[in-house]
């Protein structure tokens, strides 16, 4: 299902004016329908994503069983294909699908079923502030800023960095007052040196965070990069299950940790991705998915920031509300979320 954004979205890799989203209703025999929803970045991702789910699925017919040994058989089961890319997305779908449904049919909350109750979140605003021109950021951070966070992030990876630094003070100067955090996000569209560079100039204007400057994957310069500069690096989004978590950590590849639901291996991944960050001593925040990533949070020992962006507005009958700065987690049993079938029809499939 393509979703067209309220913002249209540049970053150093893409020009993004509409998303692609998976959605996944699980029927189990009890009668209840698990819901799930992830970003595929690509038409093509969902395609891919389907398939596997649907043999997923067909594996699993017929066995009374658990999320966690669901994801133990089907890794198996899919090994030699490899459980990463649309792999990994497609049965960490399956997992929080399942745990949707297990949390409905105990009625409570998915952070009451792990262990923790619904509680507000602090959340940033992802929604906009993609590469343009410094005039319209300062338009546009005003709108943002209606949310009522206080915390935003800005896309950056211009051609140099004195565009870098126009945008991140046009964004600044258009704030009234001094309490809104600046997140900013290069996408991974620099070089080492670049980003070394550019950090350097970055941390003395106060951002919060300088997040994946350069390739995700490359930890030992990732973790140079972090001992070079005093403002915090954050990587994680792409990480490929709590395993690729704790590569990074061990590498000391960043100072804060990211994870997506969807890549690091469903509610089940998240849940062990966040005993590794907390025996480490890391702060740990969430990417996309914010309804989802709302109810984890409140079970994460080193809860940081959750990133809110709004793009399952246009799908889901109750919206994730915003108060005072903070992300309301939803208290209705599993991760309340429904889909509004009105909203649906308006809406093109892939």
């Amino acid at each position: 299902m393509m979703v067209p954004l309220k913002f249209t979205l540049g970053t150093s890799a893409a020009v993004i004016k509409a998303v692609p989203l998976l959605l996944v209703d699980l029927l189990n025999e009890d009668g209840v329908t698990g819901k799930a929803y992830a970003f595929c970045y690509r038409p093509s991702g969902a395609v891919a994503m389907s398939s596997h789910l649907t043999e997923a699925v067909d594996l699993l017919k017929g066995k009374d069983i658990t999320p966690f040994d669901a994801m133990q058989i089907l890794s198996r089961r899919f090994a030699l294909l490899g459980v990463t890319g649309a792999v990994r997305m497609a049965l960490s779908l399956l997992d929080i699908a399942m745990w949707d449904a297990m949390a409905q049919k105990q009625r409570v909350p998915l952070s009451s079923l792990l262990g923790s109750s619904p509680k507000p979140v602090r959340a940033y605003d992802s929604r906009g502030l993609g590469l343009m021109e410094p005039d319209r950021l300062a338009k546009e951070v005003q709108t943002l800023l209606e949310s009522g966070l206080r915390a935003i992030k800005l896309r950056l990876g211009y051609s140099s960095l004195s565009e870098d630094l126009a945008a991140l003070r046009a964004v600044r100067k258009s704030i009234s007052g001094g309490d809104v955090a600046i997140m900013v996000d290069y996408n991974q569209a620099l070089t080492s040196t670049e980003a070394t560079l550019r950090g350097r100039a970055l941390e003395k204007e106060g951002i919060y965070w300088l997040e994946e400057p350069i390739a995700h994957e490359d930890y030992e310069a990732s973790a140079a990069l972090a001992r070079e500069l005093k403002v915090p690096v954050q990587i994680g989004e792409n990480f490929n299950g709590p395993e690729g978590l704790l590569r990074a950590i061990v590498a000391r590849a960043s100072d804060y940790v990211m994870p997506d639901v969807a890549r690091i291996g469903g509610v089940t991944g998240w849940l062990q991705a966040a005993g590794i960050a907390a025996a480490h001593g890391i702060e740990m925040s969430s990417h996309l998915m914010p309804e989802v990533s709302a109810h984890l949070l409140c079970a994460t020992p080193t809860a940081h920031w959750l990133e809110y962006v709004d793009w399952a507005d246009a799908i889901v009958e109750e919206p994730l509300k915003i108060r005072d700065g903070m992300a309301l987690t939803s208290e209705k049993p599993g991760s309340g979320i429904a889909w509004d079938e009105a909203k649906l029809k308006r809406l093109d499939t892939i």
